[in-house]
């Protein structure tokens, strides 16, 4: 796992232990060209960080902050340690996304939301966004999940207007309802 492009290129990033599937280089290369556009100053948040990578990702390529939350301490020691890597602070919640997202105090412009498959959180996660407004206007929303597995074409004003399978995985990308007309 690395660092694909930007300031932080090449870096080497490491995994929690007993981590269940990191996204792998070759689908973060594909959804990263994808978001390329929006990252320059984004503000972003990533739900279920895991290792952190795709906020330093987002970082590496211009976004301008980004707020990570994970509940398992394993996590949080891997997102210190590829913090360091870059030589930047975390701004990390510690807990579960339930507790992050009633904390939040701001907008997002990308929210990453990668829980475990089959958790079924995707929906509550959407639901919440969009009844606490915590998605900017021009603000995305990045699902990534089995491709098994469907999600609903709409959550409240949410809208999906774009999927894209990769393997096995499937990234479905969300905005508020407005931004599609």
């Amino acid at each position: 796992m690395r660092v694909i492009t930007g300031k932080y290129k090449g870096r080497k990033l490491v995994a929690p232990q007993n981590s269940a599937r990191p996204t792998l280089d070759r689908m973060k290369e594909n959804l990263f060209n994808i978001l390329n556009a929006k990252l320059r100053d984004a503000v972003i948040l990533d739900l279920f960080a895991g290792s952190g990578q795709l906020a330093i990702e987002s970082l590496s390529r211009g976004a301008k902050r980004a707020v990570l939350c994970d509940n398992n301490k394993d996590a949080i020691t891997a997102i210190k340690e590829n913090f360091v890597k870059i030589g930047e602070t975390p701004d990390i919640v510690f807990g579960d996304f339930r507790d992050c997202l009633r904390r939040m105090e701001f907008q997002a412009d990308i929210v990453f939301v990668d829980p475990p498959y089959k958790s079924g959180y995707y929906i509550e996660v959407l639901k919440t966004l969009d009844e606490r407004n915590l998605l900017s206007s021009s603000g995305i929303v990045v699902c990534e999940h089995s491709s098994e597995d469907g999600l609903p074409q709409q959550v409240g004003k949410l809208v999906c207007y774009d999927s894209r399978k990769i393997g096995s995985v499937k990234f479905s990308f969300y905005k508020r309802s407005e931004q599609c007309e």
